[in-house]
């Protein structure tokens, strides 16, 4: 397995330990891609669910600027959601996962397509 090959495998193991769900592997690696090299940076790889302006990122690039969402408040309530879901307490909340999972809860996985 190559690095982004073992990184997948284990955004997959993340998803179904802390969400108990059975990933989508084809989405997952898309996500994974589209991310690029972010997901070897140990900083840029993950969210920070204590920051405000991190989770402010996500909302405006991710939701707003990848998906075509309407901004709204819903938007950070699903971060929120999907934070929460993870774990508060889990430090490493990687950003495929969060991606991957804010795409299927608006489903805007055809993004991916």
């Amino acid at each position: 397995m190559n690095k982004r090959e073992t990184w997948i495998a284990h955004y997959a193991e993340d998803i179904r330990e802390k969400f108990g769900e059975t990933p989508d592997m084809d989405l997952l690696t898309k996500v994974t891609i589209g991310l690029g090299p972010s997901i070897y940076k140990s900083d840029a790889s993950k969210v920070s669910g204590s920051d405000p302006s991190e989770l402010e990122r996500v909302r405006t690039n991710f939701l707003i600027g990848k998906l075509g969402l309407p901004d709204g408040p819903e938007l950070m309530e699903a971060i929120t959601a999907e934070m929460d879901r993870y774990g508060r307490s889990e430090r490493n909340k990687y950003r495929a996962v969060i991606y991957y999972m804010l795409a299927r809860r608006f489903g805007k996985t055809s993004i991916y397509g």
